[in-house]
């Protein structure tokens, strides 16, 4: 496997977690870098160490991962979804869902790399420089990350309750699409 496949696969596998750093960075009241570097770390090195513990499992769980991880993402982020749709009902003026404590971003870092777990048991199947493969990985959701952050962020001003409904059902739609793609009811 190439560098540009490798590419590729870093994109894709980065577009859950660039859709949760826009929804957190539309909770933000105003461009928080050191928060977006926290997210985009999170995000980035689970992007990252989810394709080596897929790697080292290998092929000995393959199936039964590829039967429960659709399922994982989904309960998580329909949780966490759920959450951001209730608090945007709520009337505190002071209100912000920026909140990037290690409970809250563990859960959305283990949700958005189930999928990497996956590609990481693929890639001990094929000839792939994991070193070279979860670098890249992580490296592009970083980037991704602290991008989706800033344009959350750039939306959300105008609109913080709306943007955190839009957020909330957004975290919901992506998990009702893994869990579909899992399911292999879309493509």
């Amino acid at each position: 496997m190439g560098i540009t496949e490798i590419i590729f696969i870093g994109i894709s596998l980065a577009m859950d977690a660039f859709a949760v750093s826009i929804c957190k960075g539309l909770s933000m009241k105003k461009m928080d870098f050191k928060k977006a570097i926290i997210i985009g770390l999170y995000f980035g090195i689970f992007q990252a160490l989810m394709p080596v513990a897929g790697y080292l499992l290998g092929s000995t769980f393959a199936e039964f991962i590829e039967k429960v991880d659709h399922w994982v993402a989904f309960i998580l982020l329909l949780i966490i979804g759920g959450n951001m749709i209730k608090e945007s009902f709520e009337n505190e003026s002071n209100k912000s869902n920026d909140n990037v404590d290690f409970k809250t971003m563990l859960i959305l870092a283990i949700a958005t790399s189930i999928d990497a777990l996956a590609v990481g048991i693929t890639f001990a199947f094929f000839e792939v420089n994991i070193v070279l493969a979860v670098s890249v990985i992580g490296i592009i959701t970083f980037i991704m990350s602290i991008l989706g952050v800033e344009i959350g962020n750039r939306f959300g001003d105008k609109y913080q309750n709306k943007a955190e409904l839009a957020g909330g059902i957004i975290l919901i739609l992506i998990g009702l699409k893994i869990l579909l793609e899992g399911l292999r009811l879309i493509p």
